[in-house]
């Protein structure tokens, strides 16, 4: 059940989730607060297993096909399905039945869009994920909607500031589609098409580069220091691009993301918080 969850990616829900709770904060001692270490610890293990664990079940078909379920990640078969929905209701429910009875309306609105963006990406009736460009904006929602709420567990009257909200989706949106590459032999094979499929290897790259580029340009409205975080990522995929044609370095490429993504959203938020401290 752990190994589901995907533990090398929790920091990418809880990254967003604390980087939301920070851009609200006027000093350090709103940490004090009840509501962040209750949604902090939701935001580690249950909500990650509901991600993965609900992508796992509607993904075997491919999975089961794809090398890296039986290295990198874990295989979950058929017969641990229905176990795997009791174990995700038993650590999801009991959060959100809190968050029923004890958030506002608008807090509520955001956790459930959360949960909403983040099951039915894999789930059917949706099931976001078999249809290009809409699985990279469902799997970007479900990130940039928990650091909405996090903001909101401060602010729940104040609109959510446009240049972080466009920032995280369109990042998102190309480490989404960039995470879908390593896959797209084994997801036509499965007869899943996702926006990696429909655009092919090279394409996919030079649009998760694109994105990327955007992306930082618009924090650049902030402080033009934002622009030197593009950099890392342009050179992956520049990287990325000389290997297309080499799977297992792509792959290799691939498994750097985990530690760029920790490492540069943890660096600007202790920037950002010991500017609160000054």
């Amino acid at each position: 059940m752990l190994l589901t969850s995907r533990p090398r990616f929790w920091i990418y829900e809880l990254g967003t989730f604390f980087i939301g709770y920070i851009l609200a904060i006027k000093n350090i001692s709103d940490f004090i607060n009840l509501n962040f270490f209750i949604f902090f610890i939701y935001f580690t293990f249950p909500a990650n297993l509901l991600i993965y664990g609900i992508n796992d079940i509607f993904d075997y078909e491919t999975d089961k096909l794809n090398p890296k379920k039986q290295t990198y990640e874990k295989l979950l078969h058929p017969k641990e399905h229905k176990r795997f929905i009791f174990f995700i209701l038993i650590f999801n429910l009991p959060f959100i039945i809190y968050a029923y009875f004890s958030l506002n309306y608008l807090q509520l609105l955001f956790l459930l869009l959360f949960v909403f963006f983040a099951v039915f990406y894999s789930a059917p009736p949706i099931r976001a994920k078999t249809k290009p460009i809409l699985d990279s904006l469902f799997s970007a929602n479900h990130y940039v909607f928990t650091a909405i709420f996090s903001y909101y567990l401060i602010y729940p009257n104040k609109e959510f500031p446009l240049v972080p909200f466009l920032f995280g989706i369109i990042w998102s949106m190309a480490m989404h589609a960039y995470s879908a590459v390593p896959d797209i032999e084994f997801d036509k094979q499965a007869g899943i098409n996702t926006i990696a499929t429909f655009l092919g290897k090279k394409n996919t790259i030079i649009l998760c580069c694109f994105f990327y580029s955007i992306a930082f340009i618009l924090l650049s409205s902030i402080n033009i220091l934002f622009v030197i975080g593009s950099v890392p990522y342009l050179i992956l995929m520049a990287l990325s691009l000389r290997e297309i044609n080499n799977p297992d370095k792509l792959f290799k490429i691939y498994k750097l993301f985990p530690h760029l993504n920790t490492l540069l959203p943890m660096s600007w938020s202790i920037y950002y918080l010991a500017s609160k401290i000054s």
